[in-house]
């Protein structure tokens, strides 16, 4: 499933681009999520609480305006694949800033656009090596060999790291738990809980013991996927 959010304040040109990606997602038999948000402030919270592969984000909307937007959502995501819609290519060379995959040139053609939603389609998601979170005190990248695992803590989540500090995300597990999903060393193990593989210690039927001797619960319904899930990493690291 691919999760695109288009972000427009014109409510017409949103329905019209809407129709061609669905025309896209007949044509190419590619199953596709669509959101609609009219503000940067709703593209936001919505990405923060179901991460999107592509963003299309018009770069002129009142109150908060596109550059600004970009500016703060990537500071929580490196790596969306971020597309401007603009009526003037003049701010192309601003969208370099904020690392922008392309731009669309209003009026937008249905052929452009599925040019591009080919090109992004295709592309595996960027690898990274951290994370970054939003905490009280601001926005904090954490390398991702660094967290021991992650616990969901009152609809927040507490990332419990190697050196024994714990940092508290404002974030949904959710949220953190699709975002490291993507990396095949950390394994949901328990509802409340999601593990780096390379940072334990042992396990047994029902508990996994952490390198810091944390003990976390071994859900059993878990129990099957995580063994697969941790001997393929450790099997892949004694081939290094």
């Amino acid at each position: 499933m691919l999760k695109i959010i288009a972000c427009d304040d014109d409510v017409a040109f949103l329905d019209r681009l809407h129709r061609m990606i669905d025309r896209w997602s007949t044509e190419t038999g590619t199953a596709v999520d669509v959101a609609l948000v009219t503000r940067g402030e709703d593209l936001l919270a919505r990405h923060a609480a179901s991460r999107a592969d592509i963003i299309l984000l018009d770069m002129i909307m009142p109150l908060v305006n596109g550059m600004d937007t970009a500016r703060e959502l990537r500071q929580a995501d490196t790596a969306v694949r971020l597309v401007f819609l603009t009526s003037s290519p003049e701010f192309a060379l601003e969208s370099y800033e904020v690392r922008a995959f392309d731009y669309l040139l209003k009026p937008v053609t249905y052929e452009r656009l599925a040019q591009l939603l080919n090109e992004l389609s295709s592309m595996r998601p960027a690898a990274t090596d951290e994370l970054v979170i939003k905490t009280s005190f601001g926005y904090h990248a954490l390398r991702l060999s660094d967290i021991e695992y992650a616990e969901a803590r009152n609809k927040h989540v507490v990332f419990h790291l190697r050196d024994g500090r714990d940092i508290e995300a404002l974030e949904s597990f959710r949220s953190v738990e699709d975002r490291l999903a993507q990396n095949a060393t950390f394994f949901k193990c328990h509802r409340s809980y999601q593990v780096n593989l390379r940072n334990i210690d042992h396990f047994d039927r029902t508990d996994i013991v952490m390198r810091s001797g944390a003990c976390i619960p071994l859900s059993r319904s878990c129990k099957q996927g995580f063994q697969d899930a941790y001997f393929a990493v450790r099997f892949e690291a004694g081939r290094h």
